[in-house]
């Protein structure tokens, strides 16, 4: 398997048979990262109408488009490209410093027999059924910039909870990221030891099972665009 981050909350993550899954892209206009030029099989988003997390329109090619907040409020799982994917309903944080909270999706499916866990853009303490629903998680793609998504004290605290084999942070402040709203991935890591986070010098990390540490560790990726 291969995870590549693109920037905020978008990656894509490919299996050893080539099968690939785009999360929650981005609007290149306003969130200051370049277009994704990949084109996979999927295209999941965790919102509606948030244009930070839901324009799969802007993917090439002709994957099949799920949006997880849908799913999460039928039937909570759907398949596609041979993936079994989960949703479970959330919410933006309740006292958004800009608009209303909107509802939005957590998601996660397992590819090339690793679990992958993928937050979409909730901003609050994670509840009992959403801890439930990432046990077991292998990888968790986590929202590491604080407000206006959760903050990063309770987002330790979900992460004590989950105990995933890895942490892959994504959504946090960077050079390229436009509106300058959220913190440095500096203050993420003061809530690790050291010597639990590692630092790839690349946007892209190859794993398979054995790869994974027996305890949770931190791996930050630069930002592909």
């Amino acid at each position: 398997m291969k995870i590549k981050w693109y920037g905020h909350a978008a990656f894509i993550v490919t299996a050893g048979d080539g099968t690939s899954v785009i999360t929650d892209p981005y609007t290149p206009e306003t969130s200051g990262y370049q277009s994704i030029p990949d084109i996979p099989d999927v295209v999941l988003t965790s919102s509606l109408n948030d244009d930070f997390h839901d324009r799969s329109d802007l993917i090439l090619g002709d994957p099949v488009r799920i949006n997880m907040l849908d799913v999460a409020r039928s039937s909570g799982e759907i398949e596609a490209a041979g993936l079994v994917i989960k949703g479970i309903e959330s919410s933006e944080m309740y006292e958004h410093p800009y608009h209303e909270p909107d509802k939005c999706a957590m998601y996660r499916w397992d590819m090339d027999g690793i679990s992958i866990g993928h937050m979409g853009d909730v901003g609050n303490p994670l509840t009992d059924d959403e801890i439930a629903f990432f046990a077991g998680l292998d990888v968790f793609l986590v929202l590491a910039g604080d407000v206006p998504t959760i903050r990063l004290p309770d987002l330790k605290q979900a992460i004590d909870r989950v105990q995933p084999k890895l942490v892959i942070p994504m959504h946090f402040r960077t050079l390229r990221y436009k509106p300058r709203n959220m913190q440095w991935i500096t203050a993420f890591l003061r809530h690790f030891n050291d010597a639990d986070i590692d630092f790839q010098s690349d946007w892209e990390v190859e794993l398979s099972r054995e790869d994974l540490p027996e305890s949770t560790r931190v791996l930050v990726l630069t930002h592909a665009l």
